[in-house]
């Protein structure tokens, strides 16, 4: 029996931190263990004949700094058809440790974000920004303060630039609300196994139809 498949699949590229790095450089498929796998698996399960092709270029401890010195490799010249970034905590993370000089202000991050999104930016490339977030249920504690601020910063960026916005924070509220926060996270950043499923899970409900051959 003949099997028909697509000559030239949609790409769709993730980028960002370790959060979606999750070791895609040990992995043969060379996407990780985290969501953007669960993504992959659950597009091929939905349509397997229109699948896009996935692509991770999450790097782990990157800022928006560092996305913006790898940026034309992993990015430009792959020529993606959707680009999902995810980016912040770090740049916030970094002013809490031994390496504040690291941290990037939240002028220099806005700025830096929207121009490497203006250099992709084209009329038939879909852009997805992923807000960061923190499994932190104490709404005063001062790293998820500054991260909150950061994905509000995201979302200003979503909003003037038309890219599609998937906001996290309250999904995780939402889940610690009814259970405990180490479900969902061990160290309030790095999401367990259920806490990608769930980012998968909202990324695709936001972006998934953008997907659409």
């Amino acid at each position: 029996m003949a099997v028909h498949l697509p000559t030239e699949p949609l790409r769709a590229l993730f980028i960002g931190d370790s959060i979606t790095d999750v070791g895609r450089r040990d992995d043969p498929d060379g996407l990780g263990h985290g969501y953007v796998a669960r993504i992959r698996e659950e597009l091929l399960c939905r349509d397997p004949a229109h699948a896009p092709e996935v692509l991770n270029r999450g790097v782990s401890g990157d800022t928006v700094r560092d996305l913006a010195r790898r940026w034309q490799v992993d990015v430009l010249d792959l020529d993606p058809d959707l680009l999902s970034v995810k980016i912040g905590v770090n740049d916030v993370w970094r002013a809490f440790g031994t390496r504040a000089h690291e941290a990037v202000p939240e002028d220099e991050f806005r700025e830096t974000l929207t121009a490497l999104l203006r250099a992709v930016q084209a009329p038939d490339r879909t852009l997805v920004l992923v807000a960061p977030f923190m499994v932190e249920p104490d709404r005063r504690d001062e790293m998820r303060v500054q991260v909150v601020r950061r994905a509000a910063l995201v979302a200003e960026v979503a909003q003037e630039l038309g890219a599609a916005l998937v906001e996290l924070q309250p999904a995780f509220d939402r889940v610690m609300r009814v259970s405990p926060p180490v479900w969902w996270s061990a160290d309030e950043v790095h999401p367990t196994r259920a806490g990608h499923h769930l980012i998968a899970r909202e990324w695709l409900r936001v972006a998934g139809p953008l997907l659409q051959a």
